[in-house]
């Protein structure tokens, strides 16, 4: 049971990996896989700041507890006993609520809670559709 759950992470991990590996190669200056491969553990930090940051929209730290609950209910869309599909919906739900939040939530706040590199960070905002720099939000 633990073995599964774990073999579990690990491939949403890498499923969000090459989701942002993909997004990563259409834009110059990407961040390197080093980045990449650290970056799951840095979101989860993320994700877990915005939610309890008062200052971040309500409807953000909603979505954000609902994804939590989610990730965490044996109920799924497509069910994980099914190999490589079954994680890697959990990675696409997980990226596409890192978009809505991010975006809801603004590049400041995403910068402000953000625990990893520079170039990660990077990565995360363009997912996200939000300018690296400057004072777009």
């Amino acid at each position: 049971m633990v073995l599964s759950v774990i073999a579990g992470l690990v491939l949403v991990w890498l499923v969000l990996v090459l989701i942002l590996w993909l997004e990563q190669r259409k834009h110059p200056g990407r961040a390197s896989l080093t980045d990449l491969l650290r970056l799951a553990p840095d979101v989860v930090r993320l994700l877990k700041r915005l939610a309890s940051d008062r200052t971040v929209p309500v409807g953000v730290r909603i979505s954000l507890g609902i994804l939590m609950v989610y990730l965490i209910s044996p109920i799924d869309l497509i069910p994980d006993f099914i190999p490589v599909l079954g994680y890697a919906d959990d990675a696409l739900v997980v990226a596409i609520a890192l978009r809505f939040a991010t975006r809801r939530a603004g590049r400041d706040a995403v910068t402000r809670h953000w625990p990893g590199t520079p170039n990660g960070l990077a990565a995360v905002l363009r997912l996200a559709g939000l300018p690296a720099s400057g004072t777009g939000g």
